[in-house]
């Protein structure tokens, strides 16, 4: 028998961090002393609290059934609840909130509800791979809106061709933004609810690193006047509270956008399990000095790898929001200092192309390994001739 994939999956990229993952294999099977600073999956325990929490909840055999694939209400009431109390955000949690199973499930679900073949997806490069992929597997076109820094990483939204706005009929977003660390703000959010009206497109904003700040608490779209008009915010318990693993996050906004993506939900998916939303009620009421702590580990770490790659003659800005350093390539092709890094100084990073062709000549550092790991890495890029 021939197997043969479908085209949506032939004409895929390889998956970035899939590759990155094949590259730490191999150089681990060679004996590397690797200190992978490539990911995203902080290495900062749980908070106790929360898995104590899950603990009780586990028992509960009410759990052990199927959950609601819009998540139960009181996890509803609870992000409406942290909405309220971090971004002075009114929220319907019958409406305006769904569970999801993570972020990423979400924003690589909600173009089939909204995307016919043919229809144009306006999505940031460089930017989180899933936003593209998505688009391709609803048979949309993604239009690719550079990310300069000259323009402070945002999207120029005035130089998209007019014919293409008139067919676009989603637009993703994201601040404090993966992978160049930037943050957005009032003015930039009012332009492109102002756009969106005036072109009828659904915005879809990812906040998943909105407590992951140093100085300067990142707003929210939701926050300004006319977002819940146009489109909906993703979050994910996964960066604020180190539970990447455990897959839980949610979607707020728009009713009518949020039913869409909630009929693709309940045909495609199931609920998250409900032990985990019991546990992240918890989480979502969890003091501020406990992620003010985790905040303070990265910002130390930040401060330790912007010094030492700034030393180092690396060219970078400091980062005030998400756990990344976005670096520039000082010769050659991202992947190919990827790799020199890789072979003579056994430290991973992230090329920037594999963000999208907009990320060509920068690195991105995750800030997920100790600071002595980190001091480390520190010295042995500094020995190699860049």
């Amino acid at each position: 028998m021939q197997i043969q994939y479908a085209e949506r999956i032939r004409t895929l990229p390889p998956y970035l961090f899939a590759a990155i993952d094949q590259m730490k294999r191999e150089a681990l099977l060679k004996g590397a002393d690797l200190i992978d600073l490539s990911i995203g999956d902080p290495d900062i325990p749980t908070p106790s609290h929360i898995v104590d929490a899950m603990k009780k909840a586990v028992e509960k055999s009410e759990h052990h059934r199927y959950p609601s694939y819009e998540g139960m209400l009181s996890y509803r009431k609870a992000v409406a609840d942290w909405y309220k109390e971090r971004f002075n955000v009114e929220l319907d949690p019958e409406k305006e909130v769904i569970s999801l199973i993570g972020s990423k499930e979400g924003i690589g679900h909600i173009p089939l509800a909204f995307i016919d073949p043919g229809d144009i997806v306006l999505v940031p490069s460089p930017g989180y791979p899933v936003y593209p992929v998505g688009t391709k597997f609803a048979g949309g076109i993604p239009y690719f809106m550079p990310l300069k820094e000259d323009n402070g990483f945002l999207p120029d939204i005035d130089s998209i061709p007019e014919d293409v706005c008139k067919k676009a009929k989603l637009m993703f977003i994201n601040y404090p933004n993966n992978p160049t660390s930037a943050c957005a703000g009032t003015d930039f959010y009012k332009k492109i609810i102002e756009f969106a009206n005036k072109y009828n497109i659904i915005v879809c904003h990812d906040a998943a690193y909105s407590e992951v700040y140093y100085e300067e608490k990142p707003i929210s779209f939701m926050q300004i006047d006319g977002a819940k008009d146009v489109g909906i915010e993703f979050h994910s318990l996964s960066k604020t509270y180190n539970m990447t693993g455990w897959r839980i996050g949610f979607a707020v906004g728009n009713k009518d956008i949020l039913a869409g993506l909630g009929k693709v939900k309940t045909n495609l998916d199931s609920g998250v399990f409900q032990a985990i939303q019991e546990a992240s009620i918890v989480a979502l009421k969890t003091e501020d000095t406990v992620l003010k702590q985790i905040r303070n580990v990265y910002r130390e770490r930040r401060d330790i790898l912007y010094e030492g790659l700034k030393n180092a003659g690396f060219a970078l800005k400091k980062p005030a929001a998400t756990f990344y350093l976005w670096v520039k390539v000082p010769n050659g092709k991202s992947i190919d200092f990827v790799a020199k890094l890789l072979k003579e100084a056994e430290v991973l990073c992230t090329p920037g192309v594999g963000f999208g062709e907009h990320g060509e000549g920068y690195i991105r550092f995750a800030l997920t390994q100790s600071k002595e790991k980190i001091k480390e890495a520190v010295e042995r890029i500094r020995r190699l001739k860049l």
